[in-house]
This record gives C-alpha cells, structure tokens and sequence, in this order.
C-alpha cells in the first residue's frame, strides 16, 4: 500500500522490502509493447511477407524506407479536437509513433518491395533475388 508520509521513524527491513517490490519498477513491462506493433515474418519460396498490425493509422502516417540493408517502418500520426462554449474551451489531443528496423538478407531485391495497407494491418511482400544464389564458385585448398 502507497501512502503519502512512509514512515514515522525509521524504515523496517519489512517496510523497506515492501517499498522495494511495489514500486513502479515492477509494475511495468520491460519493454513497453504498445509503442512496438506486433510483426509476421514468414519464409515464403519466392519471397519475404511481413505483416504489421499497426492500427489508427492511415496509410499516408507510414514511411518505409532501405537503405544499405536494413528496411525501416515508422509511422506518424496525431489528432487534435477543440471545443468552445460560452464559459469553457475544452481542447483533446493525442498523437501515436512507432519506429522498427529489420537488417535485410543479402538474397533481397531492395529496388521489388511492394506495401499495402488495410484494415490496421501493413504488409509488405519482399521478393528474393536469385542471382546470389545461381553463383557457384569452386574453392581451392591451400
């Protein structure tokens, strides 16, 4: 239990254990998840598809960038209402960002990643390039 004055004295090894586990230390998440959305990454044969939940955003809100192998989703959005009546102005405001970053495998075609979004939910199709693959090299032992 919280109370405004602590103690009157000095501090208990029980009141000071019970200060030390109901802090705000341990009522919180090690991360926080709201500020991450959710992602699915699965392996399909000719492509990568990641999708995103990421609801209350619009599709203008998103910037999608890659850049030397490392593919960068972040979202922007905020919202503002006002009110005034005679004897008060009530003003309401929130806004919402996220940012993640994926390091690419080399056998993507950075240049052939297509998006969309609908529903809360952002998808992007990352097609494999082949070429890496199609090399073959023999090596030499010394």
């Amino acid at each position: 239990m919280k109370t405004l004055v602590k103690s009157n004295g000095f501090p208990t090894l029980r009141s000071a254990m019970e200060d030390f586990f109901n802090s705000d230390f341990f009522n919180k998440p090690f991360m926080d998840t709201e500020s991450l959305p959710a992602v699915n990454i699965r392996d399909e044969e000719n492509s990568y598809e990641l999708e995103m939940s990421a609801p209350g955003f619009n599709k203008e809100d998103f910037k999608i960038t890659s850049e030397d192998g490392l593919l960068t989703i972040s979202a922007e959005t905020s919202s503002e209402h006002r009110e005034e009546k005679k004897n008060y102005t009530r003003k309401e405001f929130a806004s919402s960002s996220f940012s993640r970053s994926f390091s690419l495998p080399d056998n993507i075609e950075e240049e052939d990643v297509k998006a969309s979004y609908k529903n809360g939910l952002l998808k992007l199709s990352l097609k494999k390039s082949f070429k890496a693959l199609h090399n073959k090299k023999e090596i030499s032992i010394d």
